[in-house]
């Protein structure tokens, strides 16, 4: 098969997936998202939810495994050999190569054990649907070894333990939710549509089906004026779900969100990035659970803050005060060094070359204080997500 050919195979992606399906199938299964308010999120605005048919993405799923089978072919007709990861790279490299068979190259390239569900919320299919859609994948793809899918807390709560059970013993076998609070405040001041009850009853369901469970906690959420109450309560309602993984994702505020307005209008304080370490670690100090905190987002200033618990616990409040301890010079070239790119742990600030680079960089754009630094981060931020 030539790269001509090859590209006339095409099938439909959505437009975001978590950090740690990096290297997933990406199959759309649903577009946008079903509930698109909430005011920290802008990722889906303006855009129609739609339920695909599962026809449709079955066709999709038939298709990725015909781009497999296709780069397979070339490989063995252009002298690859038996090198798959060779042949996936190159064509993942040709510039001539469409999108759906570089995605394919990629997923190939790292192992292809692994799938994800788009959009937001495609749990939130008709049942019978979606386990055609799951059995399908597994049917193509019997080498899967991970199905993964986004997923609302209200949708699992309203799906019964049986139906989760029914799509984990089809093949599903991660759920990401997007916890993002457990206080009540801070849900209904950012609209997103449930309360702590509904995140408990959700993630309770999805453990009980025997499907690993991914929550996230969004630290900064609260503001100045729910910053504690964030911290403690989010860390209880997740010590009753109890999940496989809990992900940090620190709140960016951009001027494309609707909570920009409130910014505006001086209803919401965002906090400064040394008080969302500060809420961090209140966070980190109340969790009672036994998966691990993942810190897998460059959004994150600590990287570090993760590992299996509650062993790492202490561990990551070391980290916590390590860095607030530092002079604010220190912590201001930090934050700006990571954002660059250069820093990837926070020990990376004591080389001395990477520390005098930042500071370099800091003086030649005139940077000298948390309110400039925050502003330049601000605009590298935009380019995160």
């Amino acid at each position: 098969m030539n790269l001509e050919k090859l590209n006339q195979f095409y099938f439909e992606t959505g437009p975001i997936r978590p950090p740690s399906e990096a290297y997933s199938l990406l199959i759309r299964a649903t577009r946008n998202c079903p509930w698109n308010r909430c005011a920290f999120c802008h990722t889906y605005r303006g855009c129609k939810f739609e339920l695909r048919p599962a026809e449709d993405v079955i066709r999709d799923i038939e298709t990725a495994r015909a781009i497999t089978q296709g780069i397979k072919e070339f490989g063995r007709q252009n002298g690859f050999g038996n090198q798959p990861r060779e042949v996936a790279a190159y064509i993942h490299s040709m510039a001539t190569s469409n999108d759906s068979v570089r995605q394919v190259s990629l997923w190939q390239w790292a192992g292809g054990r692994s799938a994800f569900l788009q959009d937001a919320n495609s749990i939130i299919m008709r049942h019978a649907d979606l386990m055609r859609v799951v059995s399908a994948l597994k049917a193509n793809f019997p080498e899967l070894d991970r199905i993964t899918s986004y997923c609302r807390s209200k949708t699992a709560a309203k799906k019964s333990v049986c139906e989760l059970t029914e799509l984990r013993e089809a093949g599903l076998t991660r759920i990401h939710v997007g916890m993002e609070s457990g206080s009540d405040e801070v849900l209904k001041f950012m609209d997103k549509g449930m309360t702590a009850d509904d995140h408990v009853r959700g993630g309770i369901n999805i453990r009980d089906a025997g499907i690993e469970l991914s929550e996230y906690y969004m630290p900064g959420l609260g503001g100045r004026k729910w910053s504690k109450g964030h911290a403690e309560q989010s860390a209880a309602v997740l010590n009753r779900i109890n999940p496989d993984f809990i992900r940090l994702r620190t709140l960016m505020v951009g001027e494309t969100l609707s909570l920009w307005e409130r910014v505006k209008s001086g209803e919401y304080d965002v906090l400064g990035e040394d008080e969302i370490i500060q809420e961090t670690g209140e966070f980190i100090s109340r969790l009672d659970f036994t998966g691990e905190l993942k810190s897998d987002h460059i959004v994150n200033l600590l990287p570090e803050l993760e590992g299996k618990f509650p062993q790492s616990r202490q561990a990551c409040l070391d980290t916590v005060d390590r860095y607030l301890a530092m002079p604010l010079r220190d912590r201001l070239n930090y934050r700006l060094g990571r954002r660059a790119g250069l820093y990837e742990k926070l020990d990376d600030i004591y080389d001395a070359s990477k520390h005098e680079k930042i500071d370099m960089a800091m003086r030649r754009v005139g940077v000298e204080t948390a309110e400039q630094v925050d502003e330049l981060i601000d605009g590298m931020k935009k380019h995160f997500i």
